[in-house]
């Protein structure tokens, strides 16, 4: 059958109805009308096949041709994804930018990679090798802290039987030649295109046995998340998820970042774009966006595009994860993504479920979820994705249906609290509704890496905020004054651990980012200030005495004047402590 009798049958909205035959397969991308906008097939009914269009659908009529192009939704992977923004659907806005200004017009179908740019090519096997899946064919530095490692697909083993020179290519061009068992000749490129939707393969999925640091004492204290792990940040608006994610994205330990603004306003990715170019990576001191990917498509976007656009940064995600890399995903937010799907489902005419989401809302979210993993890849080498999906419920109501999912397959919570936001308490994580189930296995890692005293001091810390948070109840109703001193005593100090630890400054040049040698230092503090105090109040010493030394007020600044790079400092704090007990003693003996 040729290619022209596919025809439009109608439009709604992103939906469009097409007859014509039964050629056509789901999820096979079609290029709909005269302009050849992008689509992909959702459903085949009897006659007519349903395909969702990635771009605006105006102007398009019954009778209009559709193109199949006889594969899945897929996009192509190579060097020149780091330092790019991207729509979606993998298109590069700054070439689109270049081509039809500050508006995307329709039917622009542009390359992920540029044709153009050549490579500094080394290649890494010669010809006569027996070659597998994972194996490394050739590598470019991508970036000048990136190094792009060229691997044989899954599924193709055999026998160089050619290569190249090294030298400058471009991701045309040909590199390799592989002879299969079969006698089939395939020929290897920088380039290669993967679908979407289907997760790359690995060789074993390893047990999570070590945190993502990000440098926020909550998250790496209480509620650490695991490298490879999936992790939900739900907030209302206001609350501060933009700002948390911006945070991990900049400070986190993950060899490459993948950003992805799904459906969220376009002033919040400029944000982005500009500070991660301006911003140096503490590791490397060179801009952030050496390492990073951004993906936008922003809520004046097509709502197609945003729902195949968590996909699109999935699978560069692994991608990178397969060469070895360890990559952090950020999505902002997975709930306009749940949008999208339920308008899609209604131009569909599914059956609702609760609050009008489709029925396969939760199943969607373990597609996406489950992808991440510290994995094994199929070259050898060890590489992982972590993922940390905003949810943005209405109102901040947590029992709807996108965080209640959400909930069921991550194992970090970071629930954000919109009265610690209006008291300009950030990161906003509220730790009596936050949890962590990474904590248990992490902890082998926390006694070989950061002391044998981390895991009981965080325990203790946790243990006197949720003693605080019952004390409150009763303050409440009778007031504060009447609580016994070792009450009192552990209200202050919870504030002291609120406001002197848990409270950070994203835009401090020291507080911003904080070492967990220094974190776990911290807490030896002001749990030493409580032992002492508490041996105070023992004693029938009122604790007005010791607050009266102003060495709480002085242990709240400690965040501030204490620098990472020497932190010789804590030596002076924990002589004033013990000054100040000391002068209280000497008071009352």
């Amino acid at each position: 059958m040729s290619q022209a009798a596919y025809t439009i049958h109608g439009v709604n909205g992103p939906v469009v109805t097409v007859t014509g035959g039964r050629g056509l397969a789901m999820m096979d991308m079609v290029n709909v009308g005269e302009e050849e906008l992008i689509g992909e097939v959702v459903r085949v009914e009897g006659g007519l096949t349903t395909v969702q269009v990635y771009e605006d659908t105006a102007g398009l009529m019954p009778g209009q041709q559709v193109l199949p192009q006889g594969a899945p939704m897929s996009i192509e992977l190579g060097p020149g994804l780091l330092r790019n923004i991207f729509d979606g659907i993998a298109r590069p806005l700054d070439v689109i930018q270049d081509k039809s200004g500050p508006f995307i017009s329709r039917g622009l179908n542009i390359p992920s990679l540029d044709r153009e740019k050549t490579w500094q090519v080394t290649l890494s096997v010669k010809v006569g090798d027996e070659v597998g899946p994972g194996t490394e064919y050739a590598r470019c530095p991508e970036t000048a802290i990136i190094t792009h490692r060229c691997l044989l697909p899954a599924g193709l083993s055999g026998q160089v039987t050619w290569t190249a020179q090294s030298g400058e290519y471009t991701v045309e061009e040909p590199l390799v030649e592989v002879q299969d068992r079969h006698g089939a000749v395939h020929r290897l490129k920088l380039a290669q295109r993967w679908p979407i939707r289907t997760p790359r393969p690995m060789a074993q999925r390893l047990p999570i046995d070590r945190p993502l640091i990000t440098g926020q004492r909550i998250i790496d204290t209480l509620f650490p998340i695991g490298k490879g792990g999936a992790a939900a940040i739900p907030g209302p608006f206001g609350a501060g998820k933009t700002m948390t994610q911006h945070q991990l994205a900049k400070w986190s330990d993950a060899d490459i970042i993948v950003y992805l603004g799904c459906g969220e306003r376009g002033n919040e990715m400029t944000q982005a774009l500009e500070e991660f170019s301006q911003l140096l990576d503490p590791k490397s001191h060179q801009p952030l966006m050496e390492r990073t990917i951004l993906i936008a498509n922003t809520s004046n976007m097509p709502v197609a595009a945003r729902e195949a656009s968590v996909y699109t940064g999935m699978t560069m995600a692994e991608y990178y994860r397969d060469m070895g890399y360890h990559v952090a995903l950020m999505a902002d937010s997975t709930s306009r993504w749940a949008e999208a799907l339920r308008e899609i489902s209604g131009r569909l005419e599914e059956m609702p479920a609760e609050e009008g989401f489709p029925a396969y809302l939760a199943s969607r979210l373990a597609e996406f979820y489950e992808r991440a993993g510290y994995v094994r890849t199929l070259g050898g080498d060890e590489g992982s994705v972590t993922v940390i999906g905003a949810v943005s419920p209405q109102g901040g109501d947590f029992s709807e249906p996108v965080t209640q999912n959400t909930k069921r397959y991550v194992r970090t919570f970071w629930g954000l609290d919109r009265s610690l936001a209006y008291a300009r308490h950030f990161p906003s994580i509220n730790w009596l509704t936050s949890y962590s189930e990474y904590a248990d296995d992490l902890k082998p890692w926390y006694e070989a890496h950061v002391g044998k005293n981390f895991v009981p001091c965080r325990q203790r810390i946790s243990n006197l905020l949720q003693e605080e948070a019952k004390l409150m109840e009763i303050v409440k109703l009778i007031g504060a004054d009447v609580l016994p001193e070792d009450q009192k005593l552990v209200i202050e100090i919870a504030r002291l651990i609120r406001v002197g630890f848990l409270q950070q400054n994203a835009y401090h040049a020291i507080d911003t980012y904080v070492p967990m040698d220094k974190q776990l230092k911290m807490m030896e503090l002001l749990l030493r200030l409580y032992d002492g105090a508490r041996e105070l109040v023992a004693r029938a010493i009122p604790l007005s005495q010791l607050k009266a030394t102003g060495i709480f007020d002085e242990l709240t600044k400690m965040k501030y004047e204490v620098p990472n790079e020497d932190q010789s400092k804590f030596d002076d704090y924990r002589q004033r402590i013990d000054q100040a007990l000391a002068k209280v003693n000497q008071a009352n003996s």
